[in-house]
């Protein structure tokens, strides 16, 4: 299939699901209401019905649960809660040790869930192999390994015979393989055993019922007494309590629009790899791949032996503007991402491309997820998790449920969790500052890794830009 008459479609979505959930027919009322029915949303119901089976709980979605960045993304899991360890080691080093001991249990956690919940979602933990392709890239290599090997994960540093024995690309040239700590599935697939979790948890799932606007009752600019009023076009939701969950789309509360851009990420999947086409690259043992430049790629093989290949360009569009019918194809961007595919695997040549689609990633200032409060303190935000919120989005809903239970836990006193990145300015600052970064992000990569004046600038302000 030639990429043209590829489905845009994503991949793990491509498949009969659960027919959606009717909206409301009329005023709803709840002790807690959750916007947004991607990862953490379904975490978070999941999580309040199970602590507190009487508490009402409605879970608001305005396409269907996992339509978004949870359903969209390559199904890498990462155990960090800080966007990788080494951004985690730059932004919270005074709470790193507590962070990766977080970041363990979590991971634990969810693997342990997903077998309670009878969650089928081709869990696999064959390793990520971070592949250097540039000479410069080589000299940080032993180093992230030590950083890796110094937090508990096992790692080593393959020399480019070692990693081409492993994968056979003539693009590499060393690599760092983390064997714990990471993880893949079919994203596609844990959103839906979520959704059937939260559900038999007794949770009231609405779809297809996007949230208007949020106030609270009773009076004006947050003052009111009265419970946050949620509009939708079939009626409104009344919660004592809100989580709003809405990653990369239109926020209902203002700070969110202020910390969070929304970026597009495109993706490439191939038809499933002949016997003779898979032997001439090797893969035998399925690794996670991802590249080592700003710019990267992320690259694994699906359960049914296809190619899914996506990342390198973060594309921004002016004024925050997030459409999933009009911007999931960007022609320029999959041919690109095709080249890059022949380019790492030239024995694929002629291979045909199924899928070619894009999604908005929440980005932040510090490429991790923020927390916040909002109307009157009575609803609190997590957004931001620039792309490897698979995991994270787990400890996400339960901090989430922390902050709105007033619960005095680790977890809440965690600077990671008290403070707030660096907001965006607002247009057209906005779309300047972020397409100099790009353009500065890929001179770097032409200049052996140099980081300009404009990336100096970024870090001296301490927002470090690097992807």
């Amino acid at each position: 299939m030639r990429l043209a008459d590829a489905s845009p479609h994503p991949f793990w979505l491509d498949r009969p699901r659960p027919a959606a959930a009717p909206p409301p027919a009329g005023d709803v009322e709840a002790d807690l209401a959750i916007v947004g029915a991607g990862f953490t949303g379904l975490w978070a119901a999941v999580q309040a019905k199970q602590e507190r089976p009487e508490r009402e709980v409605v879970l608001l979605e305005a396409e269907t649960a996992g339509w978004g960045a949870s359903g969209r993304n390559g199904g890498f899991v990462e155990a960090s809660l800080t966007h990788g360890l080494l951004n985690g080691a730059a932004r919270f080093a005074s709470e790193l040790d507590a962070l990766e001991a977080l970041a363990r249990d979590n991971l634990e956690g969810l693997k342990t869930d997903l077998a309670r919940l009878k969650i089928d979602a081709a869990w696999q933990e064959p390793g990520v192999l971070s592949v250097a392709t540039a000479p410069h890239e080589l000299d940080e290599l032993e180093a992230e390994a030590a950083l890796l090997r110094r937090y508990g994960w096992e790692a080593d540093v393959l020399d480019r015979d070692a990693v081409r024995a492993e994968v056979a690309s003539p693009t590499y040239l060393g690599a760092v393989w983390q064997h714990t700590g990471v993880a893949l599935v079919d994203p596609g697939a844990l959103a839906d055993g979520l959704r059937r979790a939260a559900l038999a948890l007794g949770v009231k799932l609405y779809e297809r019922t996007p949230v208007q606007r949020a106030t609270i009752e009773g009076g004006a600019g947050g003052r009111g007494r009265g419970p946050v009023s949620l509009r939708t076009p079939g009626g409104t939701v009344r919660a004592e309590r809100v989580l709003i969950a809405t990653g990369a789309y239109p926020p209902l509360v203002r700070p969110i629009r202020r910390l969070v851009a929304p970026v597009y990420d495109y993706v490439l999947v191939t038809e499933p790899l002949s016997a003779e086409q898979r032997a001439a690259i090797g893969w035998a043992r399925g690794q996670g791949l991802s590249d080592r430049g700003n710019r990267f790629h992320y690259y694994r093989l699906t359960p049914d032996g296809r190619v899914l290949f996506g990342g390198y360009e973060a594309v921004y569009r002016f004024g925050n503007r997030v459409d999933d019918v009009g911007l999931s194809r960007h022609p320029p961007v999959h041919r690109m991402l095709e080249k890059h595919l022949l380019e790492t695997f030239p024995a694929l040549e002629g291979i045909g491309i199924t899928h070619a689609w894009g999604g908005a990633i929440d980005t932040c200032s510090r490429f991790c997820v923020t927390f916040g409060r909002a109307l009157g303190g009575r609803a609190v935000y997590a957004v931001g998790y620039t792309g490897l919120g698979v995991g994270a989005s787990r400890f996400g809903a339960r901090t989430a449920l922390d902050l709105l239970d007033g619960a005095d836990t680790e977890r809440t006193r965690l600077k990671l969790v008290r403070t707030r990145p660096l907001p965006f300015p607002p247009e057209p600052a906005r779309w300047a500052v972020i397409q100099a970064t790009r353009r500065a992000l890929a001179r770097a990569d032409e200049n052996g890794g140099r980081r300009g004046p404009w990336l100096r600038v970024l870090d001296r302000l301490g927002l470090g830009f690097d992807s």
